[in-house]
């Protein structure tokens, strides 16, 4: 499994983002997500959101993607979502 995890600060997203994702999770929507990875790539994925867990402060979405890789996106390096 993939960890997206950056050294600096995790900042917190907005309550109406949070909900849109577990809204995402709860429909197995599948969400074509632009994303930051450690080394300030952007990456755009295809993904179907499983869950979002918080570990060391920081809150990260579960996502299996077309070729089944799970991923762990940090939410506050999500740069956009939108469903599919």
């Amino acid at each position: 499994m993939f960890t997206a995890a950056m050294s600096d600060d995790y900042i917190p997203i907005a309550c109406g983002q949070h909900s849109e994702y577990e809204l995402a999770i709860m429909h197995k929507q599948t969400l074509r997500i632009v994303w930051q990875d450690p080394k300030q790539e952007q990456h755009t994925l295809l993904t179907i959101p499983t869950d979002i867990v918080t570990r060391d402060h920081a809150e990260f979405l579960l996502v299996t993607d077309t070729t089944g890789n799970q991923l762990e996106l940090r939410l506050d390096k999500i740069i956009n979502a939108q469903a599919v």
